[in-house]
C-alpha cells in the first residue's frame, strides 16, 4: 500500500473512534445509530450540487450499497438490541475485512500475497476479540450471530462501494447518493417497524451526534471509499476498522475505562498487522 493511501486511510481511523465514542456513550442506540444515519444527508446534498454526477454504470451499485446497508443498520441495531455495545461492535467490525476477503479470493480473482493475507487475519482477529466472551450463555451466542451477521453486510457493502466508486466519475458524490437513498430508506423501515417518527426522536435526543457524529462519519467514509480505488479493498477494509485500537485509549484516558489483558493482547495482534500491510 502506497504511504500516502497508508497514512490518509490512518488518519481517518483515528476520527472514526471519535464518533463511534459517542454512539457508544448515548443511551439509546436507535436514536444515536438514525443521527449518524441522518446526519450524512446534509453534506451528501452539498456535494451533489458541486460535484460532477456517477456515471450510469455506477447507478446499479449506488442502489445496492443503499440496500446492503439497511441490512448492517438494522442487524446491527438487532445486535444492540440484546448485546452491548463493547460486545457487538468488535465482533461485527472485525469480521468485516475477513469477509471481505474471502469473497475477493473466492469470487473476484483477487490474489493476495501471503504476509498481506496473514496481517489482514491478524487485524480482524485483534479487533474481535475485544468483543468474545468465552461462554455459551444463550445472550451471548444471539449478540454473536447477529453481530457476526451485521459484519457480514459491513464486508459487503465495503467491496460494493469500492468497486462502483472505481467506475463513477466522482467517488464521492458516488457515496452521498448512496447515503441519501439509505437514509430515505432507513426512515420508511422505522416507519412502518415501529411506527415512531425518527425525526422527532434525533431532534429532541441526537442532536450532537447528527451535527457531529454524521459529519465526521461523511467525511471519513469518503476517505476510506477513496481508498478503495487507490488499494485492494480488503486491505484498506482492515486498515478502517483499527479505529478500535484508538477506541482502547479513548475509553482509557476519556472515559476511565480500564486496559485489560485482552485489550493488551488485541493492541499487539493489531499493531502487528498493520505493521505487515504496511512494510509488505
Amino acid at each position: 500500500m502506497e504511504n500516502k493511501v497508508f497514512f490518509i486511510i490512518l488518519i481517518a481511523t483515528i476520527i472514526h473512534a471519535v464518533w463511534n465514542a459517542m454512539v457508544k456513550n448515548h443511551p439509546d442506540k436507535k436514536v444515536a445509530v438514525s443521527a449518524i444515519v441522518l446526519g450524512h444527508v446534509p453534506l451528501s446534498v452539498l456535494a451533489i450540487f458541486f460535484l460532477p454526477l456517477p456515471s450510469l454504470k455506477s447507478v446499479p451499485y449506488i442502489i445496492l450499497s443503499a440496500l446492503i446497508h439497511q441490512g448492517y443498520q438494522w442487524f446491527l441495531l438487532k445486535s444492540y438490541s440484546i448485546g452491548d455495545f463493547t460486545k457487538v461492535y468488535p465482533i461485527c467490525r472485525g469480521f468485516a475485512p475477513l469477509v471481505a476477503t474471502i469473497i475477493s479470493l473466492l469470487f473476484l480473482n483477487i490474489v493476495f500475497d501471503l504476509p498481506i493475507l496473514f496481517s489482514i487475519i491478524l487485524i480482524s482477529i485483534g479487533i474481535m476479540l475485544l468483543g468474545f466472551k468465552f461462554t455459551d450463555t444463550l445472550t451471548h451466542n444471539k449478540t454473536l450471530k447477529y453481530s457476526l451477521i451485521t459484519g457480514l453486510f459491513i464486508g459487503l457493502y465495503s467491496l460494493v462501494d469500492g468497486y462502483g466508486a472505481r467506475i463513477s466519475f466522482s467517488a464521492i458524490s458516488f457515496i452521498s447518493f448512496s447515503f441519501i437513498l439509505s437514509a430515505l430508506l432507513f426512515v420508511i423501515l422505522i416507519k412502518i417497524k415501529d411506527k415512531e417518527n425518527i425525526f422527532v426522536k434525533v431532534a429532541n435526543e441526537g442532536k450532537v451526534i447528527f451535527f457531529i457524529g454524521g459529519t465526521l462519519s461523511f467525511l471519513i467514509y469518503i476517505i476510506v471509499v477513496w481508498g478503495f480505488t487507490k488499494a485492494p479493498i480488503p486491505m484498506v477494509s482492515a486498515l478502517r476498522e483499527t479505529s478500535i485500537f484508538f477506541s482502547i485509549f479513548i475509553g482509557h484516558f476519556f472515559l476511565k475505562e480500564t486496559i485489560t489483558l485482552k485489550k493488551i493482547m488485541s493492541i499487539c495482534l493489531i499493531l502487528i498487522g498493520v505493521i505487515g500491510i504496511k512494510i509488505l
